[in-house]
């Protein structure tokens, strides 16, 4: 195994000389944009990175998605207490993760710390996993977007049309806003978030006052026996699924105003505040239906229970404003999981990995223009994959797509908690025995039992076909596998010269 690298460090010796400003609208090579080591300019806060992290998470589509599904088949009433045992994991690992961020002086994410901590091969082979990760799960979410705009439109009389064709429209706004700066998209995504949230709390309130429901406050989630009744392997993996994207703060270091402290915070605030929503309107949302029967409910309508409870505490109007948030919803979470996969290939080409020509930032808006136009490629290819094979928007397409990513977003998550086991195991003294070691190495025993509910329960996410089952798991491999030796080539080449 290669040794992990010492943290990185730039000096302005190391860094290319600047031969003036280059024209506007012209595309400049890494650290030649601006010095900072990236190119890539930005001042983004805590509250810049939280908003462009949590949206990635979709909250509203998470309340009226998987928290149906997760009641219907998981553990039932109790599932809001599935997200708090989630939340528990994934804070164990941004222990690890947020120690570890000082010592990381590059932005990519999974792939910049396992590169620190497992040496330039595994870095390379992990960003290569998380592109494709990152890449599909953009691409999945215009399965629903699409449809989701289509029935908008067509509750207000306007004829239908093909719901690739809403989706493929969708894809070149965000080609668009994410060829601009980056401050751009994150002004969109603040306003947007706020918005969904607001009208989740809004039901909340009002289930609240009505007096909590026909049946009193549920009490099923804190219970031991109904936490863990039904199916609560299945509970989990709907819950995990949720939280995908908080770790992608690191992602924007190079963008953000005192890295060090502002990303550390921003993990943990943007992990905190979506498990309390998700715990808490979950609980509102069982509340309102029912304990003892929505279960049932779910399993039948769980793709309207949402809109059924808010039009039974908001009315029509209630409805309505939902049914546009929820498609705004959706918008943002492409718009930020657009950012994170740009960012990937704009990292990959400028370490000389992809085409070079990735790696340039475009000098009026200090973007990966190249790198996100490239991204926004895929999502339309498979857009138009999917509508001349005639899938489904959402039990084919999405499902399958959605299906490859998740599996890829759990084996970073413990790749990347390997790394930080092995970084601070060979550089003792840096963080206490806690930060370095047993908060990692408990967020590792969670992340693989979590690993191993992905795979036993990947046919409910993408069928029963053996060959699409193989395909997904196959493919993080061999991603990973081409990374890790273009990596290894590179690295070796770099010690000869």
């Amino acid at each position: 195994m290669a040794q992990p690298s010492a943290p990185s460090q730039t000096t302005a010796a190391q860094r290319p000389a600047q031969a003036g400003p280059a024209p506007s609208g012209t595309l400049t090579q890494g650290a030649e944009a601006t010095g900072n080591g990236s190119g890539l300019r930005g001042r983004l806060g805590l509250w810049s990175i939280v908003f462009m992290v949590v949206a990635a998470a979709s909250p509203l589509g998470v309340i009226g998605g998987p928290v149906p599904l997760g009641i219907a088949i998981g553990n039932g009433a109790a599932f809001p207490a599935t997200f708090v045992i989630a939340a528990v994991v994934l804070a164990l690992f941004a222990v690890g993760f947020t120690a570890m961020t000082p010592h990381v002086r590059r932005a990519g994410a999974f792939s910049s710390y396992v590169r620190e901590g497992l040496g330039a091969g595994a870095g390379v082979g992990t960003g290569f996993a998380a592109l494709l990760t990152y890449l599909t799960l953009e691409a999945a979410v215009y399965g629903l977007i699409g449809p989701g705009i289509q029935e908008l439109l067509a509750s207000y009389g306007v004829p239908s049309i093909p719901w690739w064709a809403w989706a493929l429209l969708v894809a070149a706004g965000v080609a668009a806003l994410g060829y601009r700066n980056i401050a751009v998209s994150g002004k969109v995504l603040a306003i947007l978030l706020i918005a969904e949230v607001a009208i989740v709390v809004v039901l909340d309130v009002a289930v609240i006052a009505s007096g909590s429901g026909p049946e009193g406050p549920s009490t099923a989630a804190f219970q031991p026996s109904q936490i863990f009744s039904g199916a609560p392997g299945v509970a989990i993996l709907f819950a995990l699924l949720s939280f995908l994207g908080f770790e992608a703060t690191a992602v924007f270091r190079d963008e953000t105003k005192d890295p060090s402290r502002t990303i550390p915070r921003a993990t943990y605030v943007a992990l905190g505040g979506v498990a309390v929503f998700y715990a808490v309107s979950s609980w509102v949302l069982v509340t309102a239906v029912g304990e003892s029967t929505v279960a049932g409910v779910a399993a039948e309508h769980s793709a309207t229970l949402l809109s059924d409870v808010t039009g039974t505490y908001l009315g029509p109007i209630g409805v309505h404003v939902q049914q546009v948030l929820y498609v705004t919803s959706l918008l943002a979470c492409i718009l930020s999981v657009h950012h994170v996969g740009a960012r990937y290939i704009f990292s990959l080409g400028k370490d000389g990995i992809l085409p070079a020509s990735l790696g340039a930032v475009q000098a009026k808006h200090g973007s990966p223009a190249r790198a996100s136009l490239w991204a926004s490629g895929v999502s339309v290819a498979l857009i138009v994959l999917a509508a001349v094979a005639q899938l489904d928007p959402i039990a084919e397409y999405y499902s399958w797509v959605a299906g490859f990513s998740s599996v890829g977003l759990v084996v970073l998550l413990g790749l990347t908690t390997v790394s930080v086991l092995r970084y601070f195991g060979t550089h003792p003294g840096l963080v206490g025995r806690f930060k370095g070691l047993i908060a990692p190495a408990l967020a590792l025993l969670g992340l693989a039992i979590f690993a191993v509910l992905v795979v036993i329960n990947l046919p409910l996410l993408v069928g029963e076909a053996l060959w699409l089952q193989v395909l997904i798991l196959g493919g993080h491999v061999l991603g990973f596998a081409v990374g890790y030796w273009l990596g290894a080539r590179r690295a070796a080449a770099r010690a000869a010269a």
